[in-house]
Protein backbone atom coordinates (compact mmCIF):
# COMPACT_ATOMS: atom_id res chain seq x y z
CA UNK A 1 0.00 0.00 0.00
CA UNK A 2 1.44 3.47 -0.80
CA UNK A 3 1.40 6.11 1.34
CA UNK A 4 0.13 9.94 0.71
CA UNK A 5 0.75 12.95 2.03
CA UNK A 6 -1.49 16.08 1.01
CA UNK A 7 -0.09 19.70 1.95
CA UNK A 8 -3.27 21.56 1.36
CA UNK A 9 -5.75 19.06 1.37
CA UNK A 10 -8.72 21.14 1.84
CA UNK A 11 -7.54 23.08 -1.90
CA UNK A 12 -9.07 22.10 -4.92
CA UNK A 13 -5.84 20.03 -6.02
CA UNK A 14 -5.78 18.31 -2.35
CA UNK A 15 -9.63 17.72 -2.79
CA UNK A 16 -9.13 16.25 -6.30
CA UNK A 17 -6.54 13.90 -4.89
CA UNK A 18 -8.55 12.59 -2.25
CA UNK A 19 -11.61 11.83 -4.45
CA UNK A 20 -8.49 9.80 -7.11
CA UNK A 21 -7.26 8.03 -4.08
CA UNK A 22 -10.82 7.00 -2.25
CA UNK A 23 -11.02 5.25 -5.72
CA UNK A 24 -8.02 2.86 -5.25
CA UNK A 25 -7.42 0.75 -2.10
CA UNK A 26 -3.67 0.48 -3.43
CA UNK A 27 -3.66 4.52 -1.29
CA UNK A 28 -3.43 5.01 1.84
CA UNK A 29 -3.72 8.88 3.35
CA UNK A 30 -0.98 9.06 5.85
CA UNK A 31 -0.73 12.88 6.73
CA UNK A 32 -2.91 15.85 5.71
CA UNK A 33 -1.83 19.63 6.08
CA UNK A 34 -4.46 22.20 5.65
CA UNK A 35 -5.01 25.54 7.16
CA UNK A 36 -8.68 26.82 8.47
CA UNK A 37 -11.44 25.06 6.98
CA UNK A 38 -12.68 23.64 9.85
CA UNK A 39 -15.92 21.29 8.19
CA UNK A 40 -13.63 20.11 5.28
CA UNK A 41 -11.31 18.89 7.51
CA UNK A 42 -13.32 17.02 9.87
CA UNK A 43 -14.77 15.86 7.14
CA UNK A 44 -11.65 13.88 5.65
CA UNK A 45 -10.53 13.11 9.10
CA UNK A 46 -13.72 10.85 9.22
CA UNK A 47 -13.31 9.65 5.55
CA UNK A 48 -9.65 8.85 5.01
CA UNK A 49 -8.58 8.60 8.99
CA UNK A 50 -4.83 9.70 8.27
CA UNK A 51 -2.35 8.85 11.26
CA UNK A 52 -1.53 12.75 10.75
CA UNK A 53 -3.13 15.91 11.07
CA UNK A 54 -0.85 19.11 10.75
CA UNK A 55 -3.19 22.51 10.98
CA UNK A 56 -1.94 25.72 10.45
CA UNK A 57 -4.36 28.05 12.01
CA UNK A 58 -4.22 27.53 16.09
CA UNK A 59 -8.19 28.12 16.26
CA UNK A 60 -8.64 25.70 13.92
CA UNK A 61 -6.41 23.12 15.98
CA UNK A 62 -8.52 24.16 19.02
CA UNK A 63 -11.41 23.27 17.63
CA UNK A 64 -10.48 19.82 16.06
CA UNK A 65 -9.04 18.61 18.96
CA UNK A 66 -11.75 19.40 20.78
CA UNK A 67 -14.22 17.03 18.06
CA UNK A 68 -11.69 14.19 16.92
CA UNK A 69 -11.70 11.65 20.08
CA UNK A 70 -9.55 9.15 17.88
CA UNK A 71 -6.21 8.85 20.13
CA UNK A 72 -4.08 7.37 17.22
CA UNK A 73 -4.99 10.61 15.20
CA UNK A 74 -1.90 12.55 16.09
CA UNK A 75 -2.67 16.26 15.78
CA UNK A 76 -0.31 19.13 15.61
CA UNK A 77 -0.46 22.57 15.65
CA UNK A 78 1.51 24.29 12.95
CA UNK A 79 3.67 23.68 9.87
CA UNK A 80 6.88 23.55 12.14
CA UNK A 81 5.39 20.09 13.33
CA UNK A 82 7.01 18.91 10.02
CA UNK A 83 10.28 18.03 11.98
CA UNK A 84 8.53 15.80 14.76
CA UNK A 85 7.49 13.48 12.13
CA UNK A 86 9.73 10.38 11.09
CA UNK A 87 6.91 8.01 9.07
CA UNK A 88 8.09 7.53 5.13
CA UNK A 89 5.91 8.58 2.27
CA UNK A 90 4.96 7.10 -0.71
CA UNK A 91 3.84 10.25 -2.50
CA UNK A 92 3.71 14.23 -1.10
CA UNK A 93 0.72 16.20 -2.86
CA UNK A 94 2.18 19.30 -2.84
CA UNK A 95 -0.36 22.05 -2.95
CA UNK A 96 -0.47 25.01 -0.82
CA UNK A 97 -0.95 27.88 -2.57
CA UNK A 98 2.10 30.70 -3.08
CA UNK A 99 5.71 31.15 -1.83
CA UNK A 100 3.82 30.06 1.56
CA UNK A 101 4.17 26.21 -0.25
CA UNK A 102 7.83 26.23 -0.22
CA UNK A 103 8.77 25.38 3.15
CA UNK A 104 6.74 22.71 4.14
CA UNK A 105 7.31 20.79 0.57
CA UNK A 106 11.47 21.20 1.84
CA UNK A 107 10.36 19.56 4.74
CA UNK A 108 8.30 17.02 3.30
CA UNK A 109 11.24 16.07 1.22
CA UNK A 110 13.06 13.94 3.77
CA UNK A 111 10.11 11.91 4.20
CA UNK A 112 9.48 11.49 0.30
CA UNK A 113 9.73 8.73 -2.45
CA UNK A 114 8.46 11.27 -4.73
CA UNK A 115 7.00 15.06 -4.26
CA UNK A 116 4.26 15.54 -6.56
CA UNK A 117 4.17 19.59 -7.09
CA UNK A 118 1.03 20.95 -7.77
CA UNK A 119 2.65 24.22 -6.14
CA UNK A 120 4.45 26.55 -8.65
CA UNK A 121 6.25 29.03 -6.13
CA UNK A 122 8.04 25.93 -4.94
CA UNK A 123 9.72 25.70 -8.27
CA UNK A 124 10.04 29.13 -9.07
CA UNK A 125 11.35 30.79 -6.15
CA UNK A 126 12.94 27.82 -4.92
CA UNK A 127 14.21 25.32 -7.37
CA UNK A 128 17.84 25.48 -6.66
CA UNK A 129 17.14 24.50 -3.31
CA UNK A 130 14.85 22.05 -3.47
CA UNK A 131 16.22 20.36 -6.79
CA UNK A 132 19.90 20.38 -4.74
CA UNK A 133 17.83 18.41 -1.38
CA UNK A 134 15.98 16.20 -3.58
CA UNK A 135 19.67 15.35 -5.20
CA UNK A 136 20.69 15.14 -1.57
CA UNK A 137 17.58 12.65 -0.44
CA UNK A 138 17.24 10.56 -3.87
CA UNK A 139 13.57 12.22 -4.30
CA UNK A 140 11.90 12.39 -7.53
CA UNK A 141 10.44 15.43 -8.32
CA UNK A 142 7.19 15.84 -10.62
CA UNK A 143 4.91 18.82 -11.14
CA UNK A 144 1.52 17.76 -12.01
CA UNK A 145 0.36 21.30 -13.49
CA UNK A 146 -0.91 19.94 -16.26
CA UNK A 147 0.73 22.23 -18.82
CA UNK A 148 4.53 21.01 -17.52
CA UNK A 149 2.90 17.31 -17.11
CA UNK A 150 1.98 17.04 -20.28
CA UNK A 151 5.29 18.64 -21.59
CA UNK A 152 7.51 15.88 -19.60
CA UNK A 153 5.20 13.19 -21.56
CA UNK A 154 6.11 14.29 -24.42
CA UNK A 155 9.59 15.48 -24.62
CA UNK A 156 10.57 12.15 -22.78
CA UNK A 157 10.10 10.64 -26.38
CA UNK A 158 12.63 13.03 -27.96
CA UNK A 159 16.22 14.57 -27.75
CA UNK A 160 17.00 18.34 -27.06
CA UNK A 161 18.13 19.41 -29.39
CA UNK A 162 15.08 17.74 -31.84
CA UNK A 163 12.57 20.34 -30.25
CA UNK A 164 11.83 23.89 -31.95
CA UNK A 165 9.39 24.97 -29.54
CA UNK A 166 7.31 24.18 -26.84
CA UNK A 167 4.16 26.17 -26.63
CA UNK A 168 2.36 26.09 -23.25
CA UNK A 169 -1.30 26.89 -23.61
CA UNK A 170 -3.89 28.84 -21.91
CA UNK A 171 -7.30 29.28 -21.67
CA UNK A 172 -7.61 33.15 -22.09
CA UNK A 173 -9.47 33.14 -18.74
CA UNK A 174 -12.74 34.82 -18.36
CA UNK A 175 -11.86 37.88 -19.94
CA UNK A 176 -10.99 36.52 -23.19
CA UNK A 177 -13.12 38.03 -25.44
CA UNK A 178 -14.36 41.23 -23.37
CA UNK A 179 -13.41 44.45 -25.13
CA UNK A 180 -9.98 46.13 -22.92
CA UNK A 181 -11.65 49.26 -22.27
CA UNK A 182 -14.02 47.56 -19.94
CA UNK A 183 -11.13 46.01 -17.51
CA UNK A 184 -11.42 49.02 -15.12
CA UNK A 185 -14.60 47.91 -14.03
CA UNK A 186 -13.45 44.13 -13.66
CA UNK A 187 -15.01 42.90 -10.21
CA UNK A 188 -13.21 40.48 -8.03
CA UNK A 189 -16.26 38.39 -8.14
CA UNK A 190 -15.87 38.36 -11.85
CA UNK A 191 -12.30 37.52 -12.15
CA UNK A 192 -12.48 34.37 -10.18
CA UNK A 193 -14.93 32.62 -12.52
CA UNK A 194 -12.53 30.72 -14.25
CA UNK A 195 -14.66 29.45 -17.87
CA UNK A 196 -12.99 25.80 -17.32
CA UNK A 197 -11.21 25.07 -14.42
CA UNK A 198 -12.23 24.79 -10.48
CA UNK A 199 -9.27 26.56 -8.78
CA UNK A 200 -9.05 28.99 -5.92
CA UNK A 201 -9.03 33.04 -5.55
CA UNK A 202 -5.69 33.48 -6.04
CA UNK A 203 -5.22 30.97 -9.22
CA UNK A 204 -8.26 32.29 -10.67
CA UNK A 205 -7.03 36.08 -10.50
CA UNK A 206 -3.76 35.05 -12.08
CA UNK A 207 -4.87 33.03 -14.57
CA UNK A 208 -7.74 35.98 -15.86
CA UNK A 209 -4.48 38.42 -15.92
CA UNK A 210 -2.04 35.69 -17.34
CA UNK A 211 -0.02 35.94 -14.75
CA UNK A 212 0.05 32.07 -14.21
CA UNK A 213 1.07 31.44 -17.96
CA UNK A 214 3.89 34.03 -17.36
CA UNK A 215 4.67 31.71 -14.11
CA UNK A 216 3.96 28.88 -15.95
CA UNK A 217 6.58 29.55 -18.65
CA UNK A 218 9.02 30.45 -15.77
CA UNK A 219 8.84 26.83 -14.42
CA UNK A 220 9.15 25.12 -17.39
CA UNK A 221 12.65 26.96 -17.93
CA UNK A 222 13.54 25.57 -14.79
CA UNK A 223 12.53 21.88 -15.14
CA UNK A 224 13.06 20.99 -18.47
CA UNK A 225 16.84 21.71 -20.17
CA UNK A 226 15.26 24.26 -23.16
CA UNK A 227 15.75 27.79 -23.98
CA UNK A 228 13.83 30.50 -22.25
CA UNK A 229 12.14 31.21 -26.05
CA UNK A 230 11.99 28.30 -27.23
CA UNK A 231 8.22 28.55 -25.14
CA UNK A 232 5.79 29.80 -26.29
CA UNK A 233 2.07 31.03 -24.86
CA UNK A 234 -0.77 29.91 -27.29
CA UNK A 235 -4.14 30.71 -26.41
CA UNK A 236 -6.57 27.94 -26.61
CA UNK A 237 -9.57 28.41 -24.91
CA UNK A 238 -11.09 24.49 -24.84
CA UNK A 239 -8.73 23.72 -22.45
CA UNK A 240 -8.52 20.67 -24.12
CA UNK A 241 -4.50 20.68 -25.61
CA UNK A 242 -2.24 21.59 -22.79
CA UNK A 243 1.04 21.70 -24.27
CA UNK A 244 1.90 21.19 -27.59
CA UNK A 245 5.88 20.35 -28.64
CA UNK A 246 6.83 21.78 -32.39
CA UNK A 247 9.86 19.59 -33.48
CA UNK A 248 12.42 20.43 -35.96
CA UNK A 249 11.47 17.66 -38.47
CA UNK A 250 7.66 19.91 -39.12
CA UNK A 251 6.19 17.13 -36.64
CA UNK A 252 3.93 18.87 -33.53
CA UNK A 253 3.00 16.60 -30.96
CA UNK A 254 0.31 17.48 -28.40
CA UNK A 255 -1.52 16.41 -25.43
CA UNK A 256 -4.72 15.99 -25.49
CA UNK A 257 -7.34 15.61 -21.69
CA UNK A 258 -10.42 16.76 -20.07
CA UNK A 259 -9.84 19.85 -18.01
CA UNK A 260 -9.53 17.84 -15.22
CA UNK A 261 -6.98 17.74 -12.69
CA UNK A 262 -7.47 14.38 -11.63
CA UNK A 263 -6.21 12.80 -14.69
CA UNK A 264 -2.54 14.46 -14.22
CA UNK A 265 -2.80 13.39 -10.93
CA UNK A 266 -3.70 9.93 -11.17
CA UNK A 267 -1.52 9.36 -13.93
CA UNK A 268 1.34 10.77 -12.01
CA UNK A 269 0.05 8.51 -8.81
CA UNK A 270 0.32 5.18 -11.01
CA UNK A 271 3.24 6.39 -13.11
CA UNK A 272 1.30 5.95 -16.56
CA UNK A 273 -0.19 2.73 -15.39
CA UNK A 274 -2.74 2.54 -18.43
CA UNK A 275 -5.72 0.79 -16.20
CA UNK A 276 -6.62 2.92 -14.31
CA UNK A 277 -9.53 2.19 -11.39
CA UNK A 278 -9.14 5.89 -9.84
CA UNK A 279 -10.79 8.62 -12.31
CA UNK A 280 -14.05 8.25 -14.42
CA UNK A 281 -13.31 8.22 -18.22
CA UNK A 282 -15.27 10.44 -20.73
CA UNK A 283 -16.09 7.88 -23.41
CA UNK A 284 -18.28 10.49 -25.43
CA UNK A 285 -15.47 13.06 -26.00
CA UNK A 286 -14.98 12.37 -29.56
CA UNK A 287 -18.60 11.61 -30.34
CA UNK A 288 -19.87 15.07 -31.17
CA UNK A 289 -18.17 18.13 -33.31
CA UNK A 290 -14.51 19.03 -30.76
CA UNK A 291 -13.14 22.60 -31.98
CA UNK A 292 -9.77 23.18 -31.36
CA UNK A 293 -9.11 26.93 -31.56
CA UNK A 294 -5.68 28.36 -30.81
CA UNK A 295 -4.91 32.30 -31.50
CA UNK A 296 -1.99 34.66 -30.42
CA UNK A 297 -2.20 36.75 -27.05
CA UNK A 298 -4.11 39.97 -27.09
CA UNK A 299 -0.80 42.03 -25.49
CA UNK A 300 -2.91 45.26 -24.84
CA UNK A 301 -5.07 43.11 -22.63
CA UNK A 302 -2.35 40.69 -21.10
CA UNK A 303 0.94 43.31 -20.91
CA UNK A 304 2.48 40.70 -18.33
CA UNK A 305 3.61 38.47 -21.23
CA UNK A 306 6.10 41.04 -22.46
CA UNK A 307 7.49 40.46 -18.93
CA UNK A 308 8.46 36.91 -19.15
CA UNK A 309 12.54 37.86 -20.31
CA UNK A 310 12.89 40.52 -17.55
CA UNK A 311 12.15 38.34 -14.56
CA UNK A 312 13.65 35.47 -15.79
CA UNK A 313 17.37 37.82 -15.85
CA UNK A 314 18.57 37.38 -12.56
CA UNK A 315 18.90 35.10 -9.74
CA UNK A 316 16.10 36.06 -7.70
CA UNK A 317 13.87 38.34 -10.22
CA UNK A 318 10.51 35.60 -9.72
CA UNK A 319 11.17 36.01 -5.78
CA UNK A 320 10.33 39.57 -6.56
CA UNK A 321 7.96 39.30 -9.33
CA UNK A 322 6.32 36.32 -7.23
CA UNK A 323 5.96 38.42 -4.21
CA UNK A 324 4.83 41.24 -5.99
CA UNK A 325 2.15 39.78 -7.89
CA UNK A 326 0.46 38.08 -4.41
CA UNK A 327 0.44 41.84 -2.78
CA UNK A 328 -1.66 43.62 -5.84
CA UNK A 329 -3.95 40.40 -6.36
CA UNK A 330 -4.56 40.24 -2.66
CA UNK A 331 -5.43 44.51 -2.97
CA UNK A 332 -7.41 43.73 -5.92
CA UNK A 333 -9.62 41.22 -4.21
CA UNK A 334 -9.90 43.93 -1.13
CA UNK A 335 -11.33 46.26 -3.39
CA UNK A 336 -8.20 48.20 -3.12
CA UNK A 337 -6.97 48.68 -6.49
CA UNK A 338 -8.62 47.89 -9.51
CA UNK A 339 -8.09 45.11 -11.93
CA UNK A 340 -6.08 46.60 -14.46
CA UNK A 341 -3.66 47.87 -11.63
CA UNK A 342 -2.27 44.45 -10.88
CA UNK A 343 -0.02 44.83 -14.49
CA UNK A 344 0.70 48.07 -14.28
CA UNK A 345 2.11 47.89 -10.73
CA UNK A 346 3.99 44.90 -11.72
CA UNK A 347 5.07 46.83 -14.67
CA UNK A 348 6.40 49.81 -12.64
CA UNK A 349 8.08 47.20 -10.65
CA UNK A 350 10.27 45.37 -12.62
CA UNK A 351 11.36 49.02 -14.00
CA UNK A 352 12.66 50.50 -10.92
CA UNK A 353 16.17 50.27 -9.78
CA UNK A 354 15.81 48.40 -6.67
CA UNK A 355 13.94 45.31 -8.99
CA UNK A 356 17.38 44.81 -10.02
CA UNK A 357 18.80 45.18 -6.56
CA UNK A 358 16.71 42.69 -4.62
CA UNK A 359 17.24 40.52 -7.99
CA UNK A 360 20.80 40.03 -7.62
CA UNK A 361 20.52 39.12 -4.28
CA UNK A 362 21.70 35.02 -3.56
CA UNK A 363 18.95 33.10 -3.00
CA UNK A 364 20.15 29.58 -1.72
CA UNK A 365 19.00 28.95 1.22
CA UNK A 366 15.44 29.36 2.76
CA UNK A 367 16.33 32.01 4.87
CA UNK A 368 17.43 34.01 2.51
CA UNK A 369 14.49 33.62 0.20
CA UNK A 370 12.30 34.60 3.03
CA UNK A 371 14.32 37.38 3.24
CA UNK A 372 14.09 38.62 -0.53
CA UNK A 373 10.30 37.40 -0.39
CA UNK A 374 9.82 40.18 2.65
CA UNK A 375 12.17 42.85 0.53
CA UNK A 376 9.87 42.47 -2.33
CA UNK A 377 6.85 42.93 -0.59
CA UNK A 378 7.83 46.26 1.08
CA UNK A 379 9.09 46.98 -2.18
CA UNK A 380 5.50 45.93 -4.18
CA UNK A 381 3.82 48.33 -0.98
CA UNK A 382 6.08 51.55 -1.61
CA UNK A 383 5.02 51.19 -5.42
CA UNK A 384 1.55 50.95 -5.04
CA UNK A 385 2.07 54.17 -2.09
CA UNK A 386 4.02 56.28 -4.82
CA UNK A 387 1.52 55.76 -7.92
CA UNK A 388 -2.52 55.61 -6.45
Amino acid sequence: MKKIAILGSTGSIGKSTLDVVSKDKEFKIEILVANKNLKEIIHQIKVFNPKIVILNNYKTYLQIKKKIKNRKIKIFNDLSSIKKIKNKIDYTISAIPGIAGLEPTLEFVRLSKEILIANKESIICGWSLLSREAKKHSVKLTSIDSEHYSISQIIKNYKTDQIETVYITASGGPFLKLPKDKFKKIKPSDAIKHPKWKMGKKISIDSSTMVNKVLEVSEAFKLFSLRLNQYKILIHPESLIHAIVKLKNGLSIFLFHQPDMKIPISNALNANNFFLKNFKQNNNEFNKPTKLNFEKIDLKKFPVVEMINKINEKESSLIVFNAANEVYVDQFLKNNIDFTAISRYLNLLIKDKNFIKISNMKSNTLSRIKEIDALARSFSFKILKENQ
